[in-house]
């Protein structure tokens, strides 16, 4: 039998998490670079600087929904992909691969006709005014015009990752990351194109991501090659796929759905300096959960092939590797930003009010932040090992069942006002992330050790 590349059943487990993490990391690192800089940018444009910031924020709810749609069937196949793998079958791992790259054309294109067809009720329905409006607008029509390039850019990327190539997949995060920020000031400021100078670099950026993913994945390199006859539509593979990859697609749009209501809550108790603070607040939350995010979803393509070649103990292995190491993590770095935390906020902003304001509710909202690793990895688990209901049911507790309703109750109990809206967070860790792994361990923990055990007991024989 040939040797198998990138086989994952040999050599250290935490080795082949690290190995895959590290790159998986920094491609995320690059990317939150890249939406700063973005910002930056458009923030200095000479006139309406303001509003064209106001509009870029408009137009995000429906990139969401984009990006939502990449999550969908990228992280929906590539689990799938690297369980059958796994069991050797790269025929199936191909065709899954092919039914997720046809969907994402697919939806890539209807969601362009139909985000150009209703973009203006829709930017005025989340809040659009006559002044905003033609920044949103002129931002969203051209950047709707690349969704498929979006959906490829994001969404095959996973298939990437989960084949091991992960130096690959950072690759390509900085293809695209890199020209975009060459890119933005030569639209925005020496051709004054303003926020459709900004919109234009970002689909030029993605198109040469995609452009490259579909170079590596149809040549001679990788190990499960795009092939045009594995895009036949099966209906059993998009069952999968969108099954799995709901927890993404729930992920996706309910952050959306918070950010809103957090807003709303936010405006209406604290005013625009709390809104200002809450968008600092998640600007270091994203950036100090990044080592989290990496190793839990490099973990998936090791948890996955393992799984798949009944490997069981070596599953148990990374699912307690990846577990200490997060848990550590986020309890450090929850400590650090304890003690300093004027130090993460001035990263962001230097507005003397609103530091004040931003340091007692970093503190809140960072409470317990340790608990958040369990969430991280429980539903990395679920999603590693094809457990789709676990993880869309688990992606909906802490989101739409525990935050939003503590949002919107909180601030009127106990007199605790905007205090309350910061505690929504914290709470939802506990409860959501204790959950969420208490269950992973009792349903998915106890099956995997079974079969360790069953597995010994034929060895034994």
């Amino acid at each position: 039998m040939e040797n198998r590349k990138n086989d994952f059943t040999k050599g250290s487990v935490a080795r082949n998490i690290i190995n895959l993490a590290i790159p998986m990391t920094l491609a995320q690192l690059i990317n939150v670079l890249y939406n700063i800089v973005d910002r930056i940018f458009i923030g200095r444009i000479d006139n309406g600087a303001t509003l064209a910031m106001s509009g870029l924020g408009l137009s995000l709810p429906l990139i969401t929904i984009i990006i939502a749609f990449a999550n969908l069937f990228g992280m929906g196949g590539a689990p799938l992909c690297s369980i059958a793998r796994g069991k050797g079958n790269d025929k199936e791992a191909e065709e899954i691969m092919g039914n997720s790259f046809a969907l994402m054309v697919i939806f890539g294109i209807l969601l362009t006709i139909i985000g150009l067809l209703f973009k203006k009720p829709l930017l005025f329905m989340f809040g659009a005014s006559e002044a905003t409006f033609p920044y949103a607008d002129a931002y969203i029509s051209i950047y709707l015009l690349g969704s498929l390039f979006v959906m490829i850019g994001l969404g095959m990327n996973s298939f990437i990752n989960s084949q091991g190539f992960a130096k690959i997949g950072m690759m390509t995060v900085l293809l695209g990351a890199v020209t975009n920020i060459v890119l933005d000031p030569i639209f925005i400021f020496t051709f004054q194109m303003g926020v459709r100078g900004a919109a234009l670099a970002t689909v030029i950026s993605q198109f040469i991501s995609a452009v490259w993913i579909l170079l590596f994945l149809t040549g001679k390199n990788t190990i499960l090659k795009l092939r045009f006859q594995r895009m036949k539509l099966k209906l059993e593979y998009i069952r999968r796929i969108v099954s799995l990859g709901m927890s993404g697609f729930v992920m996706a749009i309910t952050n959306s759905l918070v950010a809103i209501v957090c807003n709303a809550s936010l405006q209406s108790y604290g005013g625009d300096i709390y809104v200002a603070a809450m968008t600092v607040i998640n600007s270091i939350r994203e950036v100090v959960s990044m080592p989290s995010s990496g190793l839990t979803n490099a973990s998936q393509p090791v948890l996955g092939y393992n799984y798949g070649a009944q490997a069981y103990d070596r599953v148990l292995k990374g699912i307690k590797f990846m577990t200490i190491v997060c848990v550590a993590y986020t309890f450090v770095m929850w400590l650090i930003i304890t003690l300093f935390p004027s130090f993460f906020i001035h990263i962001f902003n230097k507005e003397p009010h609103l530091i004040e304001v931003a340091i007692p509710s970093l503190k809140v909202y960072f409470f317990g932040f340790f608990m958040m690793a369990f969430q991280f990895a429980g539903q990395s688990v679920a999603v590693a090992l094809g457990k789709s209901k676990q993880a869309v049911f688990f992606s909906l507790l802490r989101k739409v069942f525990i935050v939003i309703p503590l949002t919107l109750v909180l601030p009127k109990m106990f007199g605790l006002g905007i205090t309350g809206i910061f505690l929504a967070e914290p709470i939802s860790n506990f409860i959501g992330g204790g959950a969420c792994y208490l269950t992973m361990w009792l349903t998915i923990g106890r099956d995997l050790k079974k079969k360790v055990l069953l597995q010994k007991e034929k060895a034994a024989l």
